[in-house]
Formats: structure tokens, sequence, C-alpha cells
């Protein structure tokens, strides 16, 4: 079928914003993607007319509160094909989900006798340094799975870490940086063989792929709102729910629990055990209409757009002398991510020029992921454009020209 982008477009009204004197392009999605209007609309709708806390309250406000704030985990919940809304929970965002979650996994391999986690060296810090941490506070190791020099971890070479003393396996789906997807199907299939638990970052590839967590095989899965047309402020964790219920919580307080002595606790059932305080419910309701409208589209036209766009871009700057490409040659799928450089230049300089004389909005340095830019060989960073449904091929192509002026202008 394919995408209708300027229709699309039109539900995008910061797009037609100009910066200078010059329509902006926006390459930043994979860092912040922008908001419908539908979405908007009913976060809107939802402060102007149903703002009220939820559960336990008896007042007509407080129930279709939560009524609006369980249907969304209903409709995440079927968006990734979970069994029970009871395995989503809200967050603040996906390093918050990962925190809420590093902790009790890694205690609980402790107390099996598994005092290993596999790390990649792919991952955002988000997947990362809440692993980092908890190994170090309760005694745990951590192992890293290594990247080649273009980006690509070697599969093979992660699955010889992997063992009966692995307890947790952290890996990204796809990478932040390159756009680089990992088989992460394959990979779950192995660490199952070791009882390894398996925590996949999905955060850069749900916006654009259609995920099903049992096709993809991990126990627990995290991913941001904002980065796939939500608002801010609210994130995803999914956790099988014979595990959420075994795990107690590590953020604690206010809606956790059934009941509180002076002597002992007893938590509620999931999600509401992971979801400590008063929740963000107008994002929640945001994030509903996301996956709403991105249903509609369809992630299949989605990432097919993308892609071409991602082809047109690549080889369009393949073709300006000085600049380089990570990685040089595309080996595997990727998401709509382009990381690159002007050999010589610093890439917040371009980025900044970028934006000063195109009004093209990308996004500079070491995105979150200092490993993975020093293993590739780009110490200082990248110049990351990441593309999405809203964005042209005619961006693209004035992408490419932009480029090509500054490298002869400047470098």
């Amino acid at each position: 079928m394919g995408l209708d982008v300027e229709q699309i477009r039109e539900d995008f009204p910061i797009l037609k914003q100009e910066v200078r004197g010059k329509q902006i392009v926006y390459f930043d999605n994979a860092a912040t993607s922008q908001r419908p209007i539908q979405v908007i609309n009913a976060i809107k709708k939802y402060n102007e007319e149903l703002n009220s806390n939820v559960h336990r309250g008896h007042h007509y406000l407080s129930k279709k509160s939560t009524e609006l704030y369980e249907e969304a985990h209903e409709i995440v919940a079927k968006h990734i094909n979970a069994d029970s809304w009871q395995e989503i929970i809200f967050s603040l965002n996906t390093s918050y989900a990962v925190n809420l979650m590093a902790y009790p996994l890694v205690m609980r391999g402790l107390k099996e006798g598994r005092d290993k986690i596999v790390i990649t060296e792919m991952e955002h810090h988000s997947n990362m340094l809440p692993w980092r941490n908890a190994a170090k506070i309760f005694g745990a190791r951590v192992e890293y799975a290594r990247v080649d020099k273009d980006g690509y971890i070697d599969v093979k070479r992660l699955i010889n870490k992997l063992d009966e003393k692995t307890s947790v396996l952290a890996i990204t789906h796809a990478s932040n940086v390159t756009g680089i997807i990992n088989p992460i199907e394959n990979i779950s299939k192995e660490a199952k063989k070791y009882g390894i638990t398996v925590f996949a970052d999905v955060a850069q590839s749900i916006p654009h792929l259609s995920i099903d967590v049992k096709k993809l095989g991990a126990d627990f899965i995290v991913f941001s709102g904002h980065k796939m047309l939500g608002p801010l402020g609210i994130g995803v964790l999914y956790g099988k729910l014979e595990m959420l219920r075994e795990i107690d919580p590590f953020i604690v307080g206010g809606g956790t629990i059934k009941d509180v002595t002076l002597e002992s606790v007893m938590y509620d059932e999931p999600p509401y055990k992971f979801e400590a305080g008063t929740p963000n419910v107008s994002a929640a309701v945001g994030l509903m209409e996301a996956v709403k409208y991105l249903e509609k589209v369809g992630k299949d036209n989605i990432i097919q757009h993308e892609r071409m766009l991602l082809m047109k871009a690549r080889k369009g700057l393949s073709e300006v002398e000085k600049i380089k490409l990570y990685p040089k040659d595309l080996k595997s799928e990727s998401t709509g991510t382009l990381a690159f450089n002007i050999d010589g230049a610093n890439p917040h300089i371009v980025g900044s020029v970028l934006n000063d004389f195109y009004a093209i909005a990308v996004r500079t340095g070491l995105h979150c992921a200092h490993p993975y830019h020093y293993a590739i060989g780009a110490n200082e960073g990248t110049i990351r454009a990441s593309f999405y449904l809203y964005n042209t091929e005619s961006e693209i192509e004035y992408f490419i020209r932009s480029m090509s002026e500054i490298v002869k202008k400047y470098f």
C-alpha cells in the first residue's frame, strides 16, 4: 500500500515551523519523534475533561481516568502481543524501566548461584549502566559481547559467553547509533538453553517494526513513548506475568501494596506493585493514541518507507568527498538511522551548521553509547540523521545537497 507522506505530514503541525526563514527538516527521530495532532488532542481532552488520580476514587472523574489508564495498558499489551495487560508496566522512560528490573533480577540471579550478567558493547547507556551498577552493589560480574569495527555484534562469540552462571543477557534490538538490528529471536533461543533471563531494549525498534514478544523470545522488553509519536515522560516495561509475580519491586510506595503493617508488606498484583506513586495518566492516554495511529498507518509501511529514505541518503552521502558512514556497508537490516562524520570535523560543529544555515535537525555526539562509538573508531562521536514516517524524499535530496555544500565550503 505504501505511505501517503504528504497526508501524514498534515497531522504534524510542528513540521510547518520555520528556522531562520527555512522550513524545518526534522531528522532527530531516534532521540524524540514528533507528535500527531491526534495525540496532542487526546492529551488536551483528558486534561480538560477528566483529569483525576486513578484507582480507589469512587467519583466520576477518578473512575473515568482509571478506565482510560487501564485501557492504555490493554492497547499496549495487544500492540506487542502480550498475554495480559498485567504484563505492561508504565514508567517514566526506558532508563527508569531498566532500573526497575536490574536490581531485583541481579539479586535473584545471585540467590540461584548465577553471578554473571552479559551486556553487549552496542548498548545505549540505559541498558548498560543499571546492570553495571546493580552488579557492583550486589557483587555480580559483567561480561561484554563485543562488536567488530563496523559495529556488528559477533553473535557466535556472544553465544559462547552464555552459560549456567549467566543470570541475565541485556541486549538492544536495534542500535540507536547505526540502526543495526540484532537477531534477538535466535539469540534468545540459545540463552534459553541455560535458563538465562533475556532483557531486550526495543526503544529504537518498536517505533518502526512490529514487535511480537512471543516471537522475540525475550522475558522482558523496555521502550519509551516519546520515540513512537507519544509524549515525553512515559516508558513501558513488559515482563512475563509469572516472573513479575515472583519478583519484589525495587521502587515501592503508594499504590504498590495490598496491605502494610509495621511488621510486614503484602504487595499487590502486577502491574500495580511496580507502578509506585501517582502515574502520568495523561501521558498514558497520549501513548495509547500514538499506538492507535501507528497501527492505522502500519509498521510494515513505515519501515519500508524509512529504508527507502535510508538507502537514498546512504547512496547520496557516500558520493560526497570526506564523508564516512557507520557502517560503511550494511550487512543486515537496519532502522532508518544513519551515522556519519566528515573527516577531520567535529560532529557538533557540523550539526550546528546544518541547523543554522539549512534548518536541518540532526543529533551529534556520542548518543549515550560511548563504548560503542569507541569500538567503531568514532571517539568524538557521530552525526546522526534518523528518519521516520513523515520524512520525505525531497528532504533527503535537500540534506545531501546541504552536506555537499558544507564539505566544499568549510572542510
